[in-house]
């Protein structure tokens, strides 16, 4: 093991794991997720919270693996890679458990995508389509959630939020203004801005629209644009990523 001058003491090779994944041999470093050693290798997990560029909270749970040894599934995108660990990303358990992932975030919430604004241009609407999802087998709560278009460019619909908190994070960690947060428990918790007023009247709010890019439903979207003729480009945090890391 030999130290740099910066006072670093570990060698590349002690910084590299290696593990199998759906029955490959696969090294990945140390720092990495399940999910990042997945995709590397071209195996692709579904996920709605995780995005590229954003801390990870393992909220939405469609990620979820399984990690031979372990009878709890676990989520890919905040799970780091081990020596010898056996993962299996996709089986008829995790299917089943990730169908019933997508029928509960349909039945929370007033999710009508005939006439969402992001009809067409939902990552919701089409990972339920991949899973063939036609029918929901839990009692639709029909909660009676409010839409805030106070603000002048942007508008907010707790309707078709299922509280990802990519906006949360996205202003936390990329914009810095720290303007959404999340109020209450459970089902019943809603993303807010500022002390929960409505978002015209944010004084932290910089209009930058990041959290509107980054949202995966309809839930936060631009006046006047709708749908696939205006789509979302959530892409720009990979680029503000290697941009920060010196590697463009």
């Amino acid at each position: 093991m030999r130290s740099g001058h910066g006072g670093g003491c570990v060698t590349p090779a002690a910084d590299v794991k290696t593990l199998v994944i759906n029955e490959r041999d696969v090294s990945a470093r140390a720092d990495q997720t399940i999910l990042e050693a997945a995709r590397e290798i071209g195996v692709w997990i579904p996920t709605l919270c995780h995005l590229d560029g954003l801390g990870d909270v393992g909220a939405c749970r469609m990620c979820l693996v399984e990690i031979k040894g372990s009878h709890r599934l676990q989520p890919a995108c905040a799970t780091r890679v081990e020596e010898g660990m056996t993962v299996t990303t996709h089986s008829e358990r995790l299917e089943k458990y990730r169908r019933m992932t997508l029928e509960l975030l349909f039945a929370e919430r007033n999710h009508v995508c005939a006439v969402c604004v992001a009809n067409g241009a939902c990552e919701l609407q089409a990972l339920a389509q991949l899973h063939g999802l036609d029918h929901v087998q839990f009692p639709y709560r029909f909660p009676a959630l409010s839409v805030d278009a106070s603000h002048e460019r942007f508008s907010k619909d707790h309707n078709r939020c299922i509280l990802c908190t990519r906006c949360v994070r996205v202003c936390s960690e990329v914009e810095g203004a720290r303007t959404w947060d999340v109020m209450g428990r459970g089902g019943d918790s809603q993303v807010i801005t500022d002390l929960n007023q409505p978002w015209g009247t944010s004084e932290t709010c910089t209009s930058c629209g990041k959290c509107v890019q980054v949202c995966p439903t309809g839930a936060l979207f631009e006046k006047s644009k709708v749908g696939t003729l205006f789509p979302k480009s959530p892409e720009f945090l990979t680029y503000l990523s290697l941009m920060r890391d010196g590697r463009r």
